[in-house]
């Protein structure tokens, strides 16, 4: 595996072997899919494939983004509810990826319902120093 800390490719070592759980970006549904949402699913439900093969438990979490401003201005531009926008792409989303053979994640959240805590995690960020807030953004502070 690549290593990005590292830079080097190098065995994968689980911290847990009895349980691997991995994480992907799932898309944010503001349109259908096109090849830069669906090729990370593709090559991450590789992944789980293999890692499936090789230990006893894979926890695989993929979410859906259903909170974004591109989100709002298809909301607008179709003069109908966020919810409608996201719901109608996420099922597209779930569909096509799923034409391509790739298998529904163990666990999908959504955005939406994770923004108390989301927030609450940047404040904590922000106060020990490890972000910023920029912009209207909260970024990692890599320096």
């Amino acid at each position: 595996m690549h290593n990005s800390l590292t830079r080097r490719s190098e065995p994968f070592v689980p911290l847990d072997p009895a349980r691997v759980s991995m994480y992907l970006c799932g898309p944010t549904v503001y349109s259908y899919v096109h090849i830069g949402n669906a090729r990370p699913a593709v090559v991450f439900d590789l992944l789980v494939r293999l890692l499936r093969r090789q230990y006893p438990q894979v926890l695989f979490a993929r979410n859906i983004t259903d909170v974004d401003d591109k989100i709002n201005a298809a909301a607008q531009a179709a003069g109908v509810p966020i919810a409608t926008i996201t719901t109608r792409y996420a099922d597209a989303w779930r569909a096509d990826i799923a034409r391509l053979g790739v298998t529904a994640p163990d666990i999908e959240p959504c955005a939406t319902a994770h923004i108390v805590p989301i927030i609450a995690m940047c404040q904590r960020l922000i106060g020990s120093g490890h972000a910023y807030a920029a912009a209207g953004h909260v970024l990692f502070d890599v320096a």
